[in-house]
């Protein structure tokens, strides 16, 4: 699959997501200097080619929605990424 520039961007931002937090879509849009790409961040992630090494599933919804996960297990597997990294008790 092929990753446009601006999923590179994306990627690279969660990449940084320290192990134990989160941020929203919106937030990762507004970090990486695209304020109203928020979808386009969630297809970013949805096309991560890594969904473990770089963890989009640090990533969730601005209302707090644990939101989707593209990687093996679907959205069970991120519920138990993040309850594992203490996010969710």
């Amino acid at each position: 699959m092929k990753i446009t520039r601006f999923q590179q961007k994306v990627l690279n931002y969660i990449s940084k997501i320290p192990k134990g937090e989160i941020r929203s879509y919106k937030e990762v849009a507004k970090g990486i200097n695209h304020p109203k790409a928020i979808r386009a961040v969630a297809t970013a992630c949805k096309r991560n080619p890594f969904p473990i090494q770089i963890p989009c599933h640090r990533v969730i919804k601005s209302n707090g929605d644990i939101g989707k996960y593209s990687g093996p297990g679907g959205i069970k597997a991120k519920i138990k990424l993040l309850k594992k990294e203490g996010f969710i008790k």
